[in-house]
């Protein structure tokens, strides 16, 4: 992919980013995330080359062959698909953040390879803010609880939230699944001491605009930037 059509699409998806902040009356940055998944490590380059500072991956095994190619310090590195419990040692030297946290199991098993290996996990707690059966993560209505008990997990950092809106035409259902996870981090910040809601991954190449209107700190954006990917 040309280097000089990334820089462009990056660059119109921030003055995009912009207008939605300022569109809400928000005053506090908002960080793009761009997604690389099934992209080369040589997309990861050309994006750095633009001005990238953080790539998310779903898989961890893309993950470990970029962060082997690029460079570990290169970028800021993102988890945001799904974890497995048994790929969590493996996964665990290449993110800086994981927005997907989705179980109280996943959640211990993080904690237990954090302290034996002296490492602090930052993650997010996945909200599956319309009840979809397709998608993963605790229900909005009973996050706090299970944010409570994960809190006291050691070397688990609590940051915030994330979520992923339905793939719909109806934007009313897309805003109020943000406002959903946008208003249990706010609770769980409120009720929770070992919580920090620092930030709120919500939006993607669809739906980024309406997310970053209705708080979102961190936007997860591929194709916008990418172009298609392969399936």
């Amino acid at each position: 992919m040309e280097s000089d059509g990334i820089a462009a699409r990056l660059a119109r998806v921030r003055e995009r980013i912009e207008q939605a902040r300022e569109r809400a009356g928000r005053a506090g940055e908002v960080t793009l995330v761009a997604v690389t998944k099934t992209h080369p490590a040589e997309t990861v380059r050309a994006a750095i080359g633009a001005g990238v500072a953080d790539v998310g991956e779903n898989r961890v095994q893309e993950l470990e062959a970029k962060v082997a190619d690029v460079g570990r310090g290169a970028v800021r590195w993102h988890l945001i698909g799904h974890l497995q419990r048994n790929k969590v040692g493996k996964a665990l030297p290449l993110f800086d953040l994981i927005h997907s946290l989705d179980s109280e199991r996943l959640a211990q098993a993080l904690s237990a390879e954090a302290v034996k290996t002296g490492a602090v996990v930052r993650a997010l707690v996945e909200i599956n803010s319309v009840g979809e059966a397709s998608k993963g993560g605790f229900d909005a209505a009973s996050s706090v609880d299970l944010v409570g008990r994960m809190a006291e997990l050691p070397g688990l950092e609590l940051v915030g939230m994330m979520t992923m809106a339905p793939f719909t035409d109806d934007l009313a259902v897309v805003r109020r699944a943000f406002a959903t996870t946008r208003r249990a981090c706010e609770e769980a910040a409120r009720q929770v001491p070992g919580f920090r809601a620092e930030h709120l991954s919500m939006g993607m190449s669809n739906d980024f605009e309406i997310a970053v209107e209705e708080g979102a700190t961190l936007v997860r954006v591929g194709s916008s930037i990418f172009g298609e990917r392969d399936a």
